[in-house]
């Protein structure tokens, strides 16, 4: 889980994984430099606090590194897993590409008042099943040998997560499980639902055409 300045929520969000913690599932948290007390209020509640220079692409590629397991979940600070998640990611890889996918990815329901969110969910995993890209919010599942054979995370500010499944559709579609985690609404609130869905389609139009990913992320920004 890659954090910065998650102290707000980053408690309830942690108790709630303790159930796979409990199964034997490893939660690693990577703090990129929270200004806050995030990486203090983590430490009890997870197997471990890392650091790296602030990225989510960094961060992720540096809590893979350390970890011990050959399956490698990738969450979102503000995103909550389904029940099972753990036996769920363990049926759908099976053992990595022989009898089950390389990788995958979780529907998506978003969380907040504006009842258009339900919509932009329901487009975003029609969206994912049509062309096999994952983004971030929906909890990506990958077996590690699949993760290091494409190098890991691309080292760009935005657009990781995409640029991280063209690379694994190389080694077969992903899983597209139909359970689904549930990520906040804040930004769609905060800036806008229509608003917000029409930067996020010029943002990946602008990518498509091969726009640098910094410039994107200050766009984004």
């Amino acid at each position: 889980m890659p954090v910065l300045d998650e102290a707000q929520g980053i408690v309830p969000m942690l108790q709630a994984l303790a159930p796979l913690r409990s199964r034997g599932v490893e939660l690693l948290v990577v703090d990129g430099g929270s200004q806050d007390n995030t990486a203090d209020l983590a430490r009890p509640l997870c197997d471990r606090v890392l650091t790296a220079p602030r990225g989510r692409a960094r961060q992720m590629n540096a809590g893979a590194a350390q970890a011990r397991a050959q399956r490698l979940l990738f969450l979102h600070a503000d995103t909550l897993l389904p029940l099972g998640a753990d036996a769920l990611v363990h049926q759908a890889l099976g053992d990595g590409g022989l009898h089950g996918a390389h990788w995958g990815r979780f529907d998506v329901r978003i969380t907040g008042r504006p009842p258009a969110l339900r919509l932009v969910a329901a487009l975003m995993n029609l969206r994912s099943r049509w062309t096999g890209i994952a983004t971030g919010d929906q909890a990506v599942f990958v077996c590690r040998k699949a993760f290091d054979a494409v190098g890991g995370f691309p080292d760009q500010p935005l657009m990781e997560d995409v640029e991280l499944s063209k690379r694994l559709l190389a080694l077969g579609r992903p899983a597209c499980l139909r359970q689904r985690v549930a990520t906040s609404g804040r930004r769609w609130e905060k800036n806008g639902v229509c608003a917000t869905v029409v930067l996020m389609w010029r943002l990946r139009w602008r990518y498509w055409r091969g726009e640098s990913p910094a410039v994107l992320a200050q766009a984004y920004r």
